[in-house]
């Protein structure tokens, strides 16, 4: 049975930079969910959006704990490398317009 491909190695990051990234993961996931362009219940989709709430105040607690730390740059090179190695092209092609169907 075939492997599947390994996902690239997870860069260095600073402590602050690992939780923005995972904050930021966490919210495309639940965008993803509420994507009325895709399918879904709407009672999914409230739920994801109360959550997303929660994980908004996360993601600017991170936001604001490197800004007060002087890490004034997002380097984005390193932090593209990082969503990368947490499959964060899939998950973040849940947030998209899916494809026209020819219509």
């Amino acid at each position: 049975m075939a492997r599947p491909p390994e996902l690239p190695p997870l860069p260095a990051l600073t402590r602050a930079e690992g939780e923005l990234i995972d904050r930021y993961l966490d919210a495309v996931d639940l965008l993803g969910r509420i994507n009325p362009g895709r399918d879904g219940s709407t009672y999914a989709g409230l739920r994801a959006a109360q959550a997303l709430v929660a994980r908004a105040t996360e993601l600017r607690d991170a936001l604001a704990t490197m800004h007060g730390r002087g890490e004034s740059e997002l380097h984005a090179p390193t932090l593209a490398r990082a969503l990368r190695a947490l499959d964060g092209e899939r998950r973040t092609a849940r947030v998209t317009l899916p494809p026209a169907d020819g219509n």
